[in-house]
């Protein structure tokens, strides 16, 4: 790093926070203003905020180190949740927007009732938004820290103070992103996050264009795979008795993961910006902006420069670290800076993200709900203030301990494994209540908590996720069964408001007088279906562009073009019907 890199590097971090201070004054009015932005923000801005969410400064080390271990083909790990976001444009992006709450946690009491709801609420609220969401930050803060350990950039420890120079790079990154996403709430963050987007976007190209052009293109990259014998490293696929990625690990990301994930239905952060939205259809705009990013635009240039990686520092013994240590080789000074501003807007735009909504839970959910319910507009921002500063040190012990990104990722997956199938059914059949969602999440935590104990040894992914999602359904079904439906004002109240399609709401719509649900759902589903189409046909054409490989371009064409006449023609209006088809 020299003198010109730290300051595009200084530069960067003082236009943010003077960002976050302009923006304060919006964030004083209450609740609805400080954690979802008033309801104002537009669809292009709520939909790259959800995608710069995602690209934290882990995405690229995580992504480096998956295709080190098992090639392309082990980007299905995070690549599986395309099924479930284009689910999220079509089914759940309006009637998120419609409930109008202010987390995804509030929605509980809107859907079920009685002490059983609350339960499950301040479960929820505090499950998510101490334990998981600080794991997520501390994985977020696990790859910073790899990132200033790799650039050499590790502060100085005066004798006499405790803790080492990791522990204070974490304290020092903790307290500015703190500083930063407590001043202006949501519009602070999401708007700060447009900027990052783009810059972290630029960053990776720049990284993967100047490693390319020293090893003299993708056909000399594709032959150095040969020579090393990684040449199935190029799998986009994985094929039966592969070693890197096994095909039952594959399967699973494709038959269970999506859906049975916690965040099945939208969940978290995304549900906050949806929303924040101004309309229905601002919130489904946003979903298909932040799919588009997410998945097609921003996942290619990291997959080049792990498979450069690969070629190149073929011995690392962290290969988190290829990411990093490429931007050392082949980055001039000033760009260098640059690429690391791009790091450190990811991390921020993630990890501000995870504090306001962390946060929100903590305010809204537990200290507004259950504490103090006659909290003033002020008193409830100055809570969420405290809130973030718990969320962040407890996510810089995560961080502090934590090592392995990617064993940190797919244990994130795991622990939130269970409650998908009650969270997608509660929005399409009135039968689910509050104590079978409430079954489902403690099953599918304690369950996989269970699978990491010593007595079942090392468990292939793949057979850990479908103990769990089955075995957490073995749990909630008989409990729903069991247990009393929610009341008829509970669930018309819920059904006035959100207006859920299907046959499973037949009951409730005829006894509030609705003839004709907003949409079909069988026709929506058809929609998503060919919209999952089109996005991996895209995306994998594009793959086929940056390889070089004609076969899986054409291939993936051909499925885009089927995606996107069944999109064209699904638009026509569908006939009015009655009784929820």
């Amino acid at each position: 790093m020299t003198i010109a890199d730290w300051w595009v590097v200084a530069a960067y971090l003082l236009s943010t926070l003077a960002v976050g201070l302009w923006l304060s004054r919006r964030a004083r009015g209450g609740m609805v203003d400080f954690f979802v932005g008033g309801r104002a923000l537009p669809w292009w801005l709520a939909g790259t905020s959800m995608a710069a969410t995602t690209f934290s400064v882990d995405a690229p080390l995580y992504v480096s180190g998956l295709i080190a271990r098992r090639g392309i083909a082990g980007n299905w790990e995070w690549w599986s949740f395309g099924i479930s976001h284009v689910l999220l444009i079509y089914l759940f992006a309006r009637m998120w927007r419609r409930a109008e709450v202010v987390t995804d946690v509030e929605m509980t009491e809107l859907r079920y009732g009685g002490r059983p709801a609350a339960v499950l609420r301040a479960s929820r609220a505090f499950l998510f938004a101490v334990p998981i969401n600080c794991i997520g930050i501390g994985f977020a803060m696990l790859a910073m820290r790899k990132v200033v350990e790799a650039l050499g950039l590790l502060p100085n420890v005066p004798e006499g103070v405790p803790g080492d120079e990791r522990l204070w790079a974490v304290v020092i990154l903790s307290v500015f992103v703190l500083v930063y996403a407590s001043l202006a709430g949501l519009w602070g963050v999401v708007a700060t996050d447009f900027f990052q987007f783009f810059l972290a976007l630029v960053g990776a190209l720049l990284v993967a264009g100047f490693a390319l052009v020293d090893i003299g293109g993708v056909a000399e990259l594709k032959r150095g795979l040969a020579a090393a014998g990684r040449a199935d490293a190029l799998e986009m696929v994985p094929r039966p008795g592969s070693e890197s990625l096994p095909f039952g690990t594959f399967l699973a990301y494709l038959g269970i993961q999506w859906w049975a994930f916690r965040r099945s239905d939208g969940g978290g952060e995304f549900v906050q910006r949806l929303l924040a939205c101004r309309t229905e259809r601002d919130a489904e705009r946003a979903a298909w902006w932040f799919v588009w990013l997410h998945y097609v635009i921003r996942a290619w240039p990291w997959v080049l420069v792990g498979l450069v990686a690969v070629v190149v520092l073929p011995d690392l013994t962290d290969p988190d670290l290829g990411y990093p240590l490429l931007m050392l080789r082949y980055l001039p000074a000033g760009l260098l800076g640059l690429v690391v501003a791009s790091l450190v807007a990811a991390f921020m735009s993630t990890v501000s993200t995870q504090i306001n909504w962390g946060a929100s839970y903590l305010t809204n959910d537990l200290y507004a709900r259950f504490v103090n319910p006659g909290a003033s507009g002020r008193q409830l921002v100055a809570w969420g203030r405290l809130a973030s500063a718990l969320i962040v040190s407890l996510a810089a012990l995560a961080a502090f301990f934590a090592d392995d990104i990617a064993a940190l990722f797919r244990f994130m997956i795991a622990i939130g494994t269970g409650p998908g199938a009650v969270l997608i059914l509660r929005w399409f059949w009135w039968r689910v209540n509050a104590w079978a969602e409430l079954a489902a999440m403690v099953a599918g935590f304690g369950i996989a908590l269970a699978s990491y104990l010593p007595a079942f040894g090392d468990m292939e992914f793949g057979t850990r996720l479908t103990i769990t999602a089955f075995g957490s359904t073995a749990v909630w079904l008989p409990v729903m069964l069991l247990t009393r439906p929610e009341s008829d004002a509970t669930l018309e109240a819920f059904y006035r408001r959100v207006r859920p399609a299907g046959p499973g709401w037949a009951e409730v719509r005829a006894r509030v007088g609705d003839d004709a649900p907003l949409v079909s759902l069988g026709r929506t589903l058809l929609r998503a279906v060919a919209a999952t189409a089109l996005l991996f046909g895209v995306m994998f054409t594009v793959g086929g562009v940056f390889l070089l490989e004609g076969t899986v371009l054409a291939v993936s064409a051909a499925v885009a073009v089927v995606g996107g006449l069944g999109l064209v023609l699904l638009r026509r209006p569908a006939p009015t019907y009655g009784g929820g088809a």
